[in-house]
């Protein structure tokens, strides 16, 4: 028995509670994770897991022991990566899921200068707006907007993102110019629903002039769960929408949306990196955080309130 797959099968069944899903993260067969661990409970002469048909929990001296090869694995990899040449030059893959527009307008026509640094990192990059299962997913990190859902990841505030209202000439056209937020609530007006991936419910916008504050729900035709589709939707007519302004940037320009309630204040949207607390943070994960922080710097700045 190689100890260190053993620890590793095991700390893998875990976090993801299931022998399958560990032995495809780890690139291994369900049978040799499953060998793993009961030659690891062998040894040890203690049960480590407790298994039904449906479920894996770790039992009382399993999350102990647990504790300490999370503990033992990492300082063991830190090890290896301080010694070897990944420390100067990283090398691998490395699995990242971002939203849709993040990707498209910032990371992505970035990637050429993080290639050029890192030329022997391929990125895989997932595109998307949906909740990730970082561990059974085998993903290295998300990017998303908002406060983070789940408190037991490893969160760093990477920028904030400036958001406003806006609407197509086309909508306004239509429905009229809104004078205040609240007309936004009734008829003609309604608004593109953004479904929020954490809770499946449409977003709501706050609004603040002065001691006035306003939540804006409004009524909507069309709801939909990316931000890509999101935006195309208010330029098209749809709506009025919320939107960064790194987002609605290009579509001003070109007269295809207009900026309303330009005396009100929103709050910003704080974007997060976020990882799992045992993930070793490699050579590669640590200079991807380092470059999407100096992005945002230039596209987003974190203001100072916080992590």
């Amino acid at each position: 028995m190689d100890r260190f797959d053993a620890m590793q099968a095991f700390a893998r069944v875990v976090e993801t509670r299931s022998f399958t899903q560990a032995a495809q993260t780890l690139h291994m067969s369900k049978t040799t994770v499953t060998q793993l661990v009961q030659q690891l409970e062998a040894r040890l002469r203690v049960k480590l897991l407790n298994r039904t048909t449906r479920q894996v929990n770790v039992t009382a001296d399993g999350a102990a022991y647990y504790e300490r090869v999370v503990r033992l694995l990492a300082d063991l990899q830190e090890t290896e990566t301080s010694l070897s040449s990944a420390s100067a030059a990283p090398r691998g893959h490395l699995r990242v899921d971002v939203p849709s527009p993040l990707a498209r307008l910032i990371l992505v026509p970035a990637f050429p200068d993080f290639h050029a640094r890192y030329p022997d990192i391929q990125l895989h990059l997932g595109v998307s707006d949906r909740v990730v299962d970082l561990i059974g997913e085998n993903v290295d990190c998300v990017v998303r907007g908002g406060e983070p859902g789940d408190p037991s990841l490893v969160a760093r505030h990477v920028g904030d993102l400036a958001i406003r209202l806006y609407a197509a000439p086309s909508y306004l056209a239509r429905a009229g110019m809104p004078t205040h937020p609240s007309d936004l609530e009734a008829p003609p007006h309604q608004i593109v629903g953004f479904l929020w991936s954490s809770t499946g419910r449409i977003l709501p916008c706050s609004l603040q002039r002065g001691d006035e504050r306003v939540e804006v729900r409004g009524r909507y035709a069309l709801a939909v769960d990316d931000g890509n589709a999101y935006l195309a939707a208010g330029v098209a007519g749809l709506g009025a929408l919320w939107l960064p302004h790194y987002l609605a940037a290009p579509h001003l320009a070109r007269g295809e949306l207009v900026p309303l309630f330009e005396d009100w204040a929103i709050a910003p949207m704080p974007l997060y990196l976020a990882y799992p607390p045992n993930r070793h943070v490699g050579a590669r994960l640590r200079v991807f955080i380092d470059w999407v922080v100096e992005l945002m710097a230039l596209h987003a700045p974190p203001s100072p309130r916080g992590r």
